[in-house]
C-alpha cells in the first residue's frame, strides 16, 4: 500500500477531494489531511491526521529499541566474560537484561518521538504555516493510476508532492515528483 501526498490550497478543495475520492471507491478511512486548522475539519467531518502519522513516535521508538537491544547485548556479555558475582547466572536472566533494557530503550526512543515532528512531513511545515492542506492518500498499487487521474484532471490547484513506497516503514524516504 502506497502513500500518496498532495497539497491543497483550501478547506474546500480538502473537502471536494474527500468526497469525490469516496464517489470513486476510496473509503473514507483511507483519506487523511494534515492541518494546522483542525476544528476546519471537525466541522466538515473530515479525517485528520493521526499521532503515528504527526509524530515521529514509531521511528524514533524503533531506534531506541535497536539502541537498547545493543546496549542490553554488549551488558551481557560482559557479565558473561567479567562474572561481577563470581559464578555464571542462568540464560534465563541473561535473556530478561536484554529484554528489560531493549523496551527501556523503546520507551524512551518512544517519549522522543512525541515530543518531535514526523521527519517525511517536515518538508511541509511551510505550506502548513502559510495555511496549505497535506492531504495523505493511502492506497493499493491498483488503484494508484485511477487515483491519480482524479486528482489531476478534477483539480488541478491540488499539488501532487511526493509518495511513500511503503507507509508501515518510517525510514523510507519520500519519492519527489
Amino acid at each position: 500500500m502506497k502513500t500518496m501526498y498532495y497539497l491543497a490550497p483550501s478547506l474546500t478543495s480538502v473537502d471536494n477531494i474527500s468526497h469525490e475520492l469516496e464517489r470513486s471507491g476510496v473509503k473514507n478511512w483511507f483519506i487523511h489531511i494534515v492541518s494546522n486548522d483542525e476544528s476546519g475539519l471537525k466541522k466538515r467531518r473530515l479525517h485528520s491526521s493521526n499521532y503515528l502519522e504527526t509524530l515521529d513516535l514509531v521511528r524514533d521508538g524503533l531506534i531506541g529499541g535497536l539502541i537498547g537491544l545493543a546496549i542490553g547485548l554488549i551488558a551481557v556479555g560482559l557479565l558473561i566474560f567479567l562474572k561481577p558475582l563470581g559464578f555464571e547466572l542462568p540464560g534465563i536472566i541473561y535473556f530478561f537484561i536484554v529484554a528489560l533494557i531493549t523496551f527501556f530503550g523503546l520507551w524512551e526512543g518512544g517519549l522522543i518521538g512525541i515530543s518531535s515532528k514526523n521527519k517525511k512531513l517536515a518538508e511541509f511545515e511551510d505550506d502548513l504555516a502559510a495555511g496549505k492542506y497535506v492531504v495523505l492518500i493511502y492506497c493499493p498499487k491498483k488503484h494508484e493510476k485511477r487515483i491519480h487521474y482524479i486528482m489531476e484532471h478534477k483539480f488541478p490547484g491540488v499539488k501532487f508532492a511526493a509518495e511513500d513506497s511503503h507507509f508501515l516503514n518510517p525510514f523510507s524516504p519520500l519519492q519527489h515528483t
